[in-house]
């Protein structure tokens, strides 16, 4: 073989292993390109069948869990030597005046505990006597928090002439957002009262209010969607001592953050008519003056600017 045959057919070898190395790359590029969306009347039909479909089954299904109230301190979360210590040391939202008073029971199974600064509802008075609420795991994880705002309820109740208008700050660890749980004020003598809060959902909001039942004898509360749709109920046990209550969520609204507002709210109930009472006190109060008016850091900086300088 000559050397210019030799060289014309390496050329070749070359040029056919660069053109099949080519074809190789462009296969795979095509083989990861996402699939056209098929956009034809009769596909987008079969799809919103599907999700109509999943919708209907989701409304047939209900998310279950209890709520129990416990009438001692001497319980596995706190009961037992340095405990409390070792539970601060687990979570900076256990603070040295947590007290677990509840836990959830889910599908058999403890799933998380409800505590409250107990020094700052129960030794406190006047204006410092606050309401603060913690959703913990059965680690003791924090979810979620329940704040009284006593300025924004005093507000409220001021102008709904002496009617107690409670008002709670929620802040959830599954939400970028604060949740505002307000006991309504359109409240006429003997009809049942109404907590109402709004969820972000994609920026758009979902409208939700808790409203006492008319037959209510252990604390029970029926969870109704902006539609007027009944999606979920709170049923208080009648025969006990502490506190128990079985509720339920509509599997097409049985979410995180909705989850946690109800298990806090539910844990409210308890504190519910304190809570009231503390609210119309103080505004009689400071109608009349008698108190000095003061917030509390932790509850003005919920009422910050998040546009201020810092």
């Amino acid at each position: 073989m000559t050397a210019n045959a030799w060289k014309k057919e390496s050329v070749e070898s070359e040029a056919k292993a660069a053109a099949a190395e080519a074809a190789t790359v462009a296969r795979d590029e095509v083989r990861e390109q996402p699939k056209p969306v098929d956009t034809s009347k009769a596909n987008v039909s079969k799809l919103e069948k599907v999700s109509k479909s999943a919708t209907k089954d989701a409304k047939k299904t209900w998310h279950d869990f209890n709520v129990d109230v416990w009438l001692t301190p001497f319980n596995s979360i706190e009961f037992g030597p340095w405990k409390r210590e070792r539970n601060r040391g687990k979570s900076r939202q256990f603070t040295s005046d947590m007290d677990i008073f509840a836990e959830i029971i889910e599908n058999g199974q403890r799933t998380g505990v409800l505590g409250y600064r107990k020094e700052l509802w129960k030794a406190a008075s006047g204006m410092e006597k606050r309401l603060v609420m913690k959703l913990f795991s059965e680690n003791l994880n924090w979810k979620a928090s329940m704040d009284m705002m006593l300025g924004r309820s005093i507000q409220q109740t001021l102008a709904a002439n002496g009617l107690p208008v409670t008002t709670f700050s929620i802040n959830t660890s599954e939400d970028d957002y604060l949740v505002y749980l307000e006991r309504s004020a359109h409240k006429w003598p003997l009809l049942p009262e109404n907590f109402s809060f709004f969820l972000m959902d994609e920026g758009m909001p979902r409208f939700y209010r808790f409203r006492r039942d008319f037959i209510n004898l252990g604390g029970d509360y029926t969870l109704i969607d902006q539609h007027g749709e009944h999606v979920g109920h709170i049923d208080g046990a009648i025969l006990t001592i502490g506190g128990r209550w079985k509720c339920k969520v509509r599997g097409d609204h049985a979410e995180a953050r909705l989850l946690q507002v109800m298990k806090l709210f539910t844990g409210m109930v308890s504190f519910n008519r304190q809570a009231r009472r503390h609210v119309k006190s103080l505004a009689h109060d400071i109608r009349d003056g008698r108190i000095k008016l003061d917030i509390q850091r932790q509850e003005a900086d919920l009422y910050m600017n998040p546009r201020r300088i810092r």
